[in-house]
């Protein structure tokens, strides 16, 4: 038996209210080929559908938090399971997500082809993400380039891209390298967990790769009428997550790992988004006073 084929795997899906519909065809799909452990943040009457998530055979554990905790928290739960358990790698998933034939193994086979290439050490590979909606392919950016800014092939390989950030949901992290990386930031509860992560790993010098060797079929943020939002060219979301994601970026502005050319047009693109919500959005009143209060409560982050 090869190395590859000691090596162990889980996955980790993180649930609040969730489409049941969707949540169990994800976990059909993953008990194909992959242990997995669920942590639901305080979801309203959870227990109704708990037999229908723990039948699954490769089902290792529901765990239900006592209040939200935060998708934060949910995920550094599922990765401190996985450590004591012996895994190897873990996935995260979003609840809501889909996945093409073969997801665990072409990750895992995508992540050691392009080890092959790789001058520094893969600290996580994502997967191509479309959107189920729209169909677009949601591209691999790079953060620090004024042109050929996604999309830039890794080293000499053909189906892997040198990526800046990794969107959350069918991520695979080599838990190794949780340690020195660290876990997801807690105090940051729902939004941006992800882009900070993805920061500070690149700042240790670790390499993050997306790949074309799999599909996650995943939409960001809710249905709207924005043509800015129905382009892809931003993500809209309800008032209260308005609060965490402005208060989480304007963090992410002060924070030296970040990236300077995600900074500048971030603070672009939020000022568009915001002006736009501000503008058009039948509860402006309401997205004016999140956006206000996260901007102002990010001073206080730890």
């Amino acid at each position: 038996m090869s190395n590859y084929e000691k090596k162990r795997s889980c996955a980790i899906v993180v649930t609040y209210k969730p489409d049941v519909t969707a949540m169990l065809k994800l976990l059909g799909q993953l008990n194909k080929e992959t242990d997995f452990i669920v942590i639901d943040n305080f979801s309203p009457g959870i227990e109704r559908i708990s037999q229908s998530i723990t039948v699954y055979k490769r089902c290792k554990d529901l765990v239900r938090l006592d209040t939200n905790k935060g998708l934060a928290k949910a995920l550094n739960i599922g990765i401190e399971w996985s450590i004591a358990n012996s895994y190897d790698f873990v996935f995260l998933f979003d609840q809501d997500s889909s996945l093409c034939d073969l997801f665990v193994n072409r990750m895992i086979e995508a992540y050691y082809d392009a080890k092959q290439y790789s001058k520094r050490v893969i600290a996580a590979v994502g997967p191509r993400i479309i959107n189920p909606q729209t169909m677009r392919q949601k591209p691999f950016k790079l953060f620090n380039r004024l042109i050929l800014r996604s999309d830039q092939v890794y080293a000499k390989s053909t189906s892997h891209f040198i990526a800046d950030f990794l969107i959350t949901s069918g991520t695979l992290l080599i838990l190794k390298h949780i340690k020195e990386i660290g876990s997801m930031k807690e105090s940051y509860f729902i939004d941006n967990i992800d882009l900070e992560w993805c920061f500070r790993a690149k700042s240790k010098n670790y390499d993050l790769v997306g790949t074309d060797d799999a599909v996650l079929y995943h939409a960001i943020g809710e249905r709207s009428r924005n043509p800015l939002v129905r382009a892809g060219v931003m993500a809209q979301h309800n008032p209260t997550r308005s609060y965490y994601s402005s208060r989480n970026r304007t963090h992410l502005y002060s924070v030296p790992y970040s990236p300077l050319g995600w900074k500048l047009r971030d603070m672009i693109r939020f000022s568009i988004k915001a002006s736009w919500i501000l503008i058009t959005s039948d509860n402006r009143r309401a997205y004016w006073q999140n956006i206000r209060s996260g901007i102002r409560d990010a001073k206080i982050i730890s």
